[in-house]
């Protein structure tokens, strides 16, 4: 596989984090490249060019830039690692359809909720964690009698839905309603090649 493969992120980024766990998961040959938001490196002329939202992650893949990390977890299986990825057409709409409650009630929910906690983002806390519950009860509901979100092995259904759920308690909502989240946490965590994001809250682990 190709060393040109580069993924541009922060380490307590959860959307950086599912690019790069993928990578390691999947046995994808990258260079992990350290973005240092606090000086502001994501808002430098040479990142902007990269994606012009500045924010990680980022991938470069020799002339190709993908940025959005759905958009990455995408790009990496059809290219390096399919089996993530099944193609036919029941379980692609399944999978697009945790890609967007990962970019849709994960993001505005558990991420938005750590963002709060964790960085002091000035976002509204009630309506993050009321968001992060329905976020968590789809996923309680979807893993009721299986394993993984799609099909009987892991898919990039679970690499998107992963970080920000493994740290929901960051953001101060309880992983403790949610059986099948905590035993489908632990099952991804002892997946080979996996790596955990960086915790920033004391108790992330004694509360899972």
């Amino acid at each position: 596989m190709s060393s040109a493969v580069r993924i541009h992120h922060f380490p307590k980024s959860g959307h950086a984090h599912r690019a790069l766990v993928f990578a390691k998961l999947a046995g994808i040959a990258h260079e992990a490249v350290f973005v240092d938001l606090a000086a502001g490196a994501h808002k430098s002329a040479d990142f902007l060019a990269m994606n012009p939202n500045g924010q990680v992650p980022v991938l470069e893949d020799g002339d190709t830039v993908v940025s959005d990390s759905n958009a990455i977890l995408v790009y990496l299986a059809r290219k390096y690692a399919p089996g993530w990825m099944p193609d036919d057409a029941a379980s692609m709409a399944n999978i697009q359809r945790w890609l967007t409650l990962a970019a849709g009630e994960v993001a505005f929910g558990t991420c938005a909720a750590r963002l709060i906690t964790v960085f002091g983002a000035p976002l509204d806390a009630d309506f993050a964690k009321a968001t992060a519950n329905k976020a968590l009860q789809k996923l309680e509901q979807g893993l009721e009698g299986r394993d993984w979100l799609v099909g009987d092995k892991p898919s990039i259904a679970d690499v998107a839905t992963y970080s920000y759920t493994a740290h929901a308690p960051e953001g101060n909502v309880s992983l403790a309603p949610y059986p099948n989240v905590q035993a489908w946490l632990a099952r991804f965590e002892a997946l080979p090649g996996f790596e955990p994001m960086p915790a920033t809250a004391v108790g992330l682990v004694a509360e899972r």
